[in-house]
């Protein structure tokens, strides 16, 4: 994820945010879309099978095959897991460390008291 500093006319920082990932919606629209193309495909494949089959019989035969695969292939690839979550932005800056006190400053303060 990447993010970009910007200054608006106020003086306020606004950061943009380019990498973030797509939405659920737009994530399960597209792999829709991945399984309706395959159908589609192996609807066509079936139907050139059917057409085919007195004409080109090895023409037809790998039509067969490409219709019987094709439904796996389009459930494997429809069901492939959403996009990894991007990474931090490489400028990040962790928190600073603050140092503890030493024994010895422990022991003076309480002496004060």
């Amino acid at each position: 994820m990447e993010r970009t500093k910007r200054q608006k006319r106020n003086g306020a920082e606004v950061f943009r945010i380019t990498g973030a990932r797509m939405s659920l919606a737009e994530d399960v629209r597209g792999r829709q879309r991945r399984y309706v193309i395959s159908m589609i495909i192996r609807t066509l494949s079936v139907i050139a099978t059917v057409l085919l089959w007195n004409v080109q019989r090895p023409v037809a035969i790998v039509t067969l095959v490409a219709g019987a695969l094709l439904p796996y292939v389009a459930v494997v690839i429809a069901n492939a897991g959403r996009e990894s979550a991007p990474s931090l932005p490489s400028h990040f800056i962790p928190a600073p460390v603050l140092p503890a006190l030493e024994a010895g400053n422990l022991r003076k303060s309480s002496d004060q008291s």
